[in-house]
Parts: structure tokens; sequence; C-alpha cells
């Protein structure tokens, strides 16, 4: 199985009533680990391609809590599936050592970031030709 087999979208719980709505990620539950990590992208134009990096062990989950934006992912091996992040209560899981790019942010996008570990420059593979060379490896 490739890490890319994992890549899922989730369906955030939302509770909601007359004064607006509230979205929930439990880790553990919604979220499939324990965050370590929170970061936000915004003001990224229409053409900007963010991201172009896989990551050796952090595990992300993405959520576009204010406008849209699409999430390329690629396993290495020629596979790729883009998916569109666009309403706030859904977002996607991404596993270790898939390779990502986000685009397309429309104006108003906030795309909200969690991770499964703390920052560590080491662990992030950008360059492509080396994340496929690692692929290759791994599936000796």
């Amino acid at each position: 199985m490739h890490n890319i087999d994992l890549v899922r979208m989730l369906e955030l719980p939302e509770r909601g009533d007359e004064r607006g709505n509230l979205v929930i990620a439990e880790a553990g539950s919604d979220i499939p680990f324990d965050i370590k990590r929170v970061f936000y992208i915004y003001g990224s134009d229409r053409d900007v391609i963010r991201g172009c990096h896989a990551n050796r062990v952090s595990e992300f989950v993405l959520i576009n809590v204010a406008g849209s934006s699409k999430v390329k992912v690629l396993d290495g091996e020629g596979n790729e599936i883009i998916y569109s992040l666009n309403r706030p209560k859904t977002g996607i899981y991404l596993p270790s050592m898939v390779w990502k790019e986000m685009y397309d942010f429309s104006e108003d996008s906030v795309l909200l970031c969690l991770a499964s570990t703390h920052y560590d420059e080491s662990e992030y593979v950008r360059d492509i030709e080396e994340y496929k060379k690692i692929v290759r490896e791994s599936a000796k």
C-alpha cells in the first residue's frame, strides 16, 4: 500500500443554531493524531503554489476555514489526486511521505494546517526528484 492510499477527506462535526456554526476538531478522534503544531496560510494569490514538499515523519490535516484552495497529492510513482477544500467543516488527512502542493487560493482563503510534529527542517524533502528516489528505494 502506498501512503497516497491513506490520504482521505475528513468531515468534521459541526454544531450550529441561530447564533452561527461551530466546527469541532479533536485530536485522536476527528484528527487521526495528536496535534503538535498549528499554522495557517493566507494572502496567497491564485497562481501561487505552496508546499511542494513531502515530510518523512509529519502527518497533516488541512482545512480551509475560509475561502477555498486545492491540494494536489503525488505518490512519487506517477499517481496524483487533486482535492478541493471549500467548506470549513471538511479537511484532508495527509500521511507522511506524500508530496503535497497547495494552490488555486481564493482571495479570502485561510488554510489551517494541523501537524503531528513540531517543526524540524531535516524531515522535509523539498526536491521532487529526491522524493521519487526515496519512494523507489523504499519499494524495493
